[in-house]
């Protein structure tokens, strides 16, 4: 991952990767396909490392916990450093975005079992709330911030980002109890 972040999809080599692990690139080739693969799987580690699931019993709970991890990372030099790749990248090398797009597509994933069990416990989430629209508003954040070389929103943002994505998905009427939670 970090010869990822310091030289980018196209400037990181298998060799390197052998060379930084102390192994063979044999070695490497058993266990990953492609370059392409490994980039992947380093990303997705990163992300299941750095954000993973959360599981706390409530739909509320479970966001706080997941946005308070994902602007604490956006914060750390890795994660900034991650994003800014993430954005050049995807833009110049359709395999990098989809890297990037399979890393969304897992985080989509969390993110709808999240609101199955929310609506397994009764929880009063909307029919039209959408995993995909959840994530991507708030990488949107992030990629706007980066772009636009404004700090990213602190960890302490996380309850009102919470609220705001509680208003779109929550039925009106719990708005109130899910604010007092």
């Amino acid at each position: 991952m970090q010869l990822l972040l310091e030289r980018g999809f196209d400037g990181m080599t298998v060799d390197d990767v052998a060379e930084a692990a102390g192994v063979g690139k044999a070695t490497i080739y058993r266990r990953w396909a492609s370059k392409e693969l490994l980039a992947n799987d380093a990303m997705a580690d990163l992300f299941d490392l750095e954000i993973p699931d959360a599981d706390t019993g409530s739909l509320t709970g479970d966001l706080r916990q997941v946005y308070r991890l994902a602007l604490t990372f956006a914060n750390s030099a890795q994660g900034r450093a991650m994003i800014r790749l993430a954005v050049s990248e995807a833009n110049r090398d359709e395999r990098s975005a989809a890297i990037y797009r399979n890393v969304l597509e897992r985080r989509i994933a969390l993110t709808r079992q999240a609101l199955e069990r929310a609506r397994a416990r009764g929880e009063p989430v909307r029919s039209t709330a959408d995993p995909v629209l959840m994530v991507e508003w708030l990488a949107g954040v992030f990629v706007i911030r980066a772009l636009t070389g404004q700090p990213m929103p602190p960890p302490e943002d996380a309850d009102r980002l919470v609220q705001f994505t509680l208003q779109a998905i929550l039925e009106p009427d719990a708005l109130d109890t899910a604010e007092r939670s």
